[in-house]
């Protein structure tokens, strides 16, 4: 919702076409080698970030899933838990694995290491897997000390050859040198078991036939039209209840639609949003939405994100129970990104200053305009999005929500990302419904069949959640 970490954003496409370039060559004997390079140089961080890139000198393509990358460091007193994040990678994070190791006996540098994998992939000859920008952090969140740490260069922010992080090919050794406390079998992050909930615990289905913003049903049917001031977007924006109406959009069938204007300034700029009680964690979310490429009216080009997310607030700083699932879709890009993009995105937690993210995300860059059926499902651990009946991305782990979240339609503007003109404009967003069943897998399909039945019936609300 707010700043991303997108650290592939801006060039993504263009650094895909690295895999494959010649790296210098290697000596006969040294077929691997790994280069290392830090985003975070201080002595002390909130989490830890080596970034690698793995070349290939030899004279035969390398299976990735064979390669194993060892970091080492001294584990913070009090024995804490840690836990690993690809930020982005040149071969797709979904490729790459992070367990930590124990060494036995330690070092004074070290007594645990980071194990990074692979999943799948071909390393080519003289070919390089470009970034791998990788972080972990301890499960508390406490900053951690990393200049007793043996694999820590703070002086490396550029890529260089690195002897001190070492690189297994099928179990053996053939780049860097480990500490002298050995290398012992990795050990696992733990990871706890989640059972899927049985299906169907109640389900709320919302038509959007109401009046107008003012109409009582509204919050009887525990939906807010949101008039309060403050993020997301453009600063001093403000939130009127006008913003949000209910046309008709075919025949008698009415639609919830969300209208964002601006003319440039803060005090021109008017955004809108509604949002569910906070009642909802695992189950099916859907909704069909309807995105739109350009204004209703005045010049194109502003940063306008148009969205449908769950969502538990923020309490604090890098807030543990925190967890936010969205889609968001930029017809005029925004975040570093030029044009259209669709993204999916899974949040753990984040800071607001200095900005910090901890989220996973998906994103295809084309135009989205028009309906799309938009299904969220979260059960056993995993997180799936699908865009038309179609997977759009697949997230879990450390980003999957632990507490109960509200589900949300926003329209909002970028900050610093509306276009140099004081002509004003307005964008419209249309919900035509939402469906949700607690604690239920349901098929993109069967939704769409459930939707039609309701409406068959000409059931326009029904809500048997039940409140937390």
């Amino acid at each position: 919702m707010r700043r991303k970490l997108l650290l592939g954003g801006l060039v993504s496409a263009m650094l895909l076409a690295l895999v494959g370039v010649a790296a210098n060559p290697a000596s006969a004997q040294q077929s691997l080698r790994l280069q290392y390079k830090t985003s975070a140089t201080g002595a002390t961080a909130d989490q830890v970030e080596p970034w690698f890139n793995l070349v290939n000198g030899g004279t035969s393509a390398v299976p990735l899933s064979g390669v194993k990358i060892r970091y080492y460091f001294k584990a913070d007193a009090g024995s804490p838990q840690y836990r690993f994040a690809c930020s982005w990678a040149v071969v797709s994070c979904s490729t790459v694995t992070g367990t930590f190791g124990t060494l036995s006996p330690g070092t004074a540098t070290a007594d645990r290491y980071l194990e990074v994998g692979f999943t799948s992939g071909n390393l080519a000859v003289g070919a390089q897997t470009g970034d791998l920008q990788l972080r972990f952090h301890r499960s508390d969140w406490q900053r951690l000390t990393q200049s007793d740490d043996y694999s820590f260069g703070p002086a490396r922010t550029t890529y260089g050859d690195w002897t001190k992080v070492t690189v297994h090919q099928n179990g053996a050794l053939v780049w860097g040198t480990s500490p002298s406390g050995g290398d012992g079998d990795p050990t696992p992050t733990p990871t706890p078991t989640i059972t899927p909930p049985p299906g169907g615990s109640g389900v709320v289905f919302d038509d959007f036939a109401y009046s107008n913003a003012d109409d009582p049903n509204i919050s009887a049917h525990n939906w807010t039209v949101r008039t309060n001031t403050g993020g997301p977007g453009v600063p001093g924006a403000g939130w009127p209840k006008q913003n949000v109406t209910f046309p008709t959009v075919s025949g008698t069938n009415k639609a919830l639609q969300l209208k964002a204007v601006t003319d440039g300034t803060a005090s021109g700029t008017q955004q809108s949003e509604v949002l569910h009680q906070r009642k909802f964690l695992e189950g099916t979310y859907a909704a069909r939405v309807k995105f739109s490429d350009t204004p209703v009216s005045g010049p194109d080009g502003d940063h306008i994100v148009q969205t449908f997310f769950t969502i538990t607030p923020l309490a604090a700083d890098m807030d543990p129970d925190y967890s936010e699932q969205d889609f968001e879709y930029l017809p005029n890009g925004g975040w570093g990104e030029p044009a259209n993009i669709m993204y999916a995105t899974s949040w753990e937690t984040y800071r607001n200053e200095p900005w910090q993210a901890v989220n996973v995300h998906t994103e295809v860059r084309q135009s989205y305009a028009g309906w799309h059926d938009l299904v969220l499902q979260v059960s056993g651990g995993q997180i799936r999005y699908y865009i038309d009946g179609a997977l759009f991305a697949e997230h879990g782990g450390d980003y999957y929500p632990e507490t109960v979240q509200s589900v949300n339609f926003n329209l909002w503007f970028i900050s610093g990302g509306l276009v140099g003109s004081s002509t004003s404009r307005n964008y419209v967003q249309q919900i035509d419904w939402f469906y949700h069943s607690k604690n239920e897998v349901v098929a993109p399909a069967t939704v769409l069949s459930r939707v039609n039945n309701y409406r068959s019936a000409s059931t326009t609300w029904v809500d048997t959640v039940p409140n937390p």
